[in-house]
């Protein structure tokens, strides 16, 4: 589904390869060809990730000139709007993501790319917080979205903890062991929508210490769940 960077890898390929002797190539494809049968990636649901290459070749330029960025966003539920934004990266994951800087606030925003039509690089400048950090904005979140940063407690019990030392939870995470055999997650996070989501597939496993906000998420996207399974059996 990313036919771009598709054919930009393939690039990279043949020119790795004529560079390469023939006689080390000729030695290596048999076990290049035997990986490629042996290793695959396990599909996730989700949304599925576009990257309209003329859609980055446009966020690419205005990023690298520093000019404005404008386009139309369509969110389901909602008219859509025309957006005119300071781009300042692009976040590839389950969904991939334009990072930009509001005009007028500086606040630093996420929209995803497959909901943004008539993209265009404007006149004039338009840069991003001159102490804005791609990476470290990333980092904040639990995923994509991104609101108030908490201190995020969670106690796994003994039968899940030998999976929650495994588990890669977030950058600043840390684990505590405790004396009943069970762990103690620390990290600071945004994101708790997205948490929750994710502490679903722990199921009892995993108990919210903190923060308040996050337990109140949990429960509203459990009310939700169960009035949902409510209409399925009705």
């Amino acid at each position: 589904g990313e036919a771009g960077r598709a054919a930009a890898l393939e690039g990279l390929e043949r020119k790795v390869k004529a560079a390469m002797r023939s006689t080390t190539l000729n030695r290596l494809a048999p076990d290049l060809e035997a990986l490629v049968r042996a290793e695959t990636i396990a599909v996730q649901a989700g949304p599925r990730p576009s990257a309209d290459e003329s859609v980055l070749a446009e966020i690419r330029g205005a990023v690298l000139a520093g000019r404005p960025l404008s386009f139309i966003y369509s969110r389901p539920g909602a008219e859509a709007r025309s957006r005119s934004v300071a781009p300042c990266g692009v976040m590839f994951g389950r969904a991939n993501y334009l990072v930009a800087a509001d005009r007028e606030s500086g606040r630093i925003q996420t929209f995803r790319l497959d909901r943004m039509t008539s993209v265009e690089a404007g006149d004039g400048l338009a840069t991003p917080p001159a102490d804005f950090d791609l990476a470290a904005f990333a980092s904040q979140s639990f995923g994509i979205y991104q609101d108030e940063i908490e201190d995020v407690v969670l106690r796994v019990t003994p039968q899940g903890a030998t999976e929650a030392r495994g588990w890669r939870w977030h950058p600043t995470q840390t684990l505590e062991d405790q004396p009943d055999g069970s762990v103690v997650v620390r990290f600071r996070a945004s994101g708790m929508r997205e948490l929750a989501w994710h502490l679903f597939s722990w199921g009892e496993q995993v108990t919210i210490e903190a923060p308040q906000r996050l337990k109140a998420v949990m429960a509203g996207e459990l009310a939700a769940a169960g009035r949902a399974l409510s209409r399925a059996q009705s």
